[in-house]
């Protein structure tokens, strides 16, 4: 059971974080803003939380700057992201208006001390 304001998914912190609609996936994304993204620098962050199962989740930036979304697609390497797992990540503009950002290229450069799972490996029901 968990306790009020604590982060569980249906927590009112997990909540109020914003998902982009439509969701932008590499798949989807045009050549001209993803040469934007290519071009920005790499910067450091951690996970917020990742939903193997949803296939998404949020970074904490280094910066202090406000929560970034996480799109399954935009993961390199043959890990699952986890909590606390400090990555780095190139800024990626969120169309129409491109005011926001996502993160894409993102790489897992610290692991948390948790054991990680490969993309290949079964997840349970809950998504892990």
């Amino acid at each position: 059971m968990s306790t009020p304001g604590s982060n569980t998914p249906d927590s009112p912190s997990r909540r109020l974080l914003l998902i982009p609609s439509p969701i932008v996936t590499r798949r989807t994304r045009t050549k001209s803003t993803s040469d934007i993204a290519i071009s920005n620098p790499e910067v450091k962050g951690k996970v917020k939380f990742f939903c193997r199962a949803k296939g998404h989740g949020f970074i904490i930036p280094d910066d202090g700057t406000e929560d970034l979304f996480l799109h399954i697609s935009d993961i390199e390497g043959e890990y699952v992201p986890q909590e606390g797992d400090e990555v780095t990540y190139r800024l990626c503009p969120i169309p129409p208006k491109r005011e926001k950002f996502q993160a894409t290229h993102v790489r897992i450069v610290n692991f948390t001390p948790e054991v990680h799972h490969r993309w290949d490996c079964k997840i349970d029901e809950e998504g892990h």
